[in-house]
């Protein structure tokens, strides 16, 4: 409920997955070019997340592992995670990796997301506290939208560093305290 408003996470709650009824249900109207509203259990179906989540909890269906967890960018990460383009695969892959993890059967999942995540992090940080990398490059194309948010958090403390070791104010007053005292005459 603390990101009810966050359209990031409202974004990643949207990301289909695969499921499997577990039981029959009727009048659910999931397949609008279907003559009936009704699903017979075992039926494979694609819904949004957030759905997914809920039927799960219900026990209504089985959540199948999303395809960006596949063993194909398993395998990619462990190769190289470096240049693997995350965002074409989830924009929120790690936000989206958190959520889903306790939700599939693959208990891996979150091991997936540490060694991507620790492999990437200093290559970001890298790109990003150095001056000659430009933000419109192929590295900036792959990075998912945690990452550009790490990225674009790193620049801005770098540029305050350089800022502060150049000279700046070593202490800056507080605006409350530069307004003047009323005199009381």
């Amino acid at each position: 409920m603390a990101k009810y408003y966050d359209i990031d996470d409202i974004i990643t709650e949207e990301e289909i997955v695969s499921v499997m009824f577990q039981k029959a249900a009727s009048g659910v109207g999931i397949d609008p070019s279907s003559e009936t509203d009704f699903i017979e259990a075992g039926s494979k179906v694609e819904l949004p997340f957030w759905l997914a989540r809920e039927l799960q909890l219900r026990q209504a269906v089985s959540v199948n592992v999303p395809s960006c967890f596949n063993q194909k960018t398993r395998l990619e990460i462990q190769a190289d995670s470096a240049y693997v383009d995350l965002r074409s695969r989830c924009p929120f892959f790690y936000e989206f990796g958190c959520k889903i993890a306790p939700i599939v059967a693959d208990r891996t999942i979150g091991f997936l997301l540490l060694s991507a995540f620790q492999s990437r992090y200093k290559e970001v940080l890298t790109k990003a506290h150095s001056s000659a990398f430009a933000a419109g490059s192929k590295f900036w194309t792959i990075l998912t939208k945690e990452e550009i948010n790490l990225y674009e958090t790193a620049q801005s403390a770098m540029a305050s560093f350089k800022k502060w070791r150049m000279g700046g104010p070593m202490f800056q007053i507080a605006s409350v305290l530069r307004r003047k005292r009323k005199s009381n005459e």
